[in-house]
């Protein structure tokens, strides 16, 4: 069955409100470990995790870095229009959070109705962050955003937004949010949302992993709305996903192909789907070496010559 004719019914099931954890617990490592060995379930918890990998296995982590991307805006009437950032618009991570006066992101926007015209503002200190649309696409807004402090964009997000919890958390975002829904080892700004796998590390687990000689190396995705986006659709044929950046540091690609023969761990969604896109990225640069703008359609890997 081709892939686009799989009916959202067969991902359909129940789930009480009663069982999503609404707060971490204390300890990281201290989250329930669910193992599946010889079609036999069993349970421990994270910080005995190095007991069920070989030794001389390489984890690939996904080190990105969760951004505040919630923004909350109040227009003069006293009603609130939320600002979800999804992606930089027309510019790489790194120069648009590194811009000191305006930049332009991909949004969605909570009560854009209401949004008639205009410019609405954000006062934080002694300072005000300024935003007004552009231009709307099929999926999302294009935002302008400008300020006088000659702050980066990444500083602005720090003062002025919000951790965007995922949205079966039904609570506001606290204080404890903005360390415990980063890894220990966020390292690049971009993220609307934690790798969720890499949560449950800690500097302990690692060591236990390192002494069993159990090795690791880091990528880049930068996870998107799509992973908040509903789907409503019948088949995934009319589900259309977000695309999502990743940079991978040729480092960590020697790293997997020294490691081709061992155990290979993909630390949670993020990290499996970004080596999967390498590899497929690879192909297609092979099968089109003047290619200069490398992407991966969703559909790329079972309707092109990749194939």
């Amino acid at each position: 069955m081709h892939p686009k004719n799989i009916s959202i019914n067969n991902f359909t099931y129940h789930l009480p409100n009663d069982k999503i954890a609404l707060y971490p617990l204390n300890k990281r490592d201290e989250s329930r470990l669910l193992i599946y060995k010889n079609e036999v379930i069993t349970e421990d918890v994270y910080q005995n995790i190095h007991n069920y990998l070989p030794g001389k296995s390489l984890l690939v982590f996904n080190n990105t870095k969760v951004i505040k991307a919630r923004l909350q805006f109040t227009k003069p009437t006293g009603g609130v229009i939320e600002i979800f950032l999804l992606e930089p618009y027309n510019a790489d991570y790194t120069t648009a959070l590194a811009a000191t006066s305006v930049c332009a992101w991909k949004c969605l926007i909570g009560g854009a109705s209401k949004w008639k015209e205009g410019s609405l503002h954000i006062t934080v200190g002694n300072w005000q962050l300024n935003s007004i649309v552009q231009s709307k696409l099929d999926d999302a807004y294009v935002v302008e955003f400008n300020w006088a402090n000659k702050i980066s964009f990444a500083e602005v997000l720090e003062q002025a937004g919000n951790i965007p919890l995922p949205p079966y958390i039904k609570r506001n975002a606290d204080d404890d949010d903005i360390s415990r829904y980063q890894t220990i080892f966020a390292q690049h700004d971009g993220s609307v949302a934690a790798p969720t796998a890499g949560l449950h590390f800690t500097e302990n687990v690692l060591d236990n992993l390192s002494a069993k000689e159990i090795n690791k190396t880091f990528v880049t995705l930068h996870v998107g709305a799509g992973t908040f986006k509903p789907v409503k659709a019948a088949t995934m044929q009319e589900h259309q996903m977000h695309a999502e950046w990743i940079d991978v540091d040729i480092n960590a690609i020697k790293n997997i192909q020294q490691n081709l023969t061992e155990t290979i761990v993909a630390v949670g969604t993020t990290s499996l789907r970004t080596i999967e896109s390498l590899y497929w990225l690879g192909v297609k640069a092979y099968l089109n070496p003047d290619c200069a703008n490398l992407v991966l359609q969703q559909w790329d890997v079972y309707e092109s010559a990749l194939t």
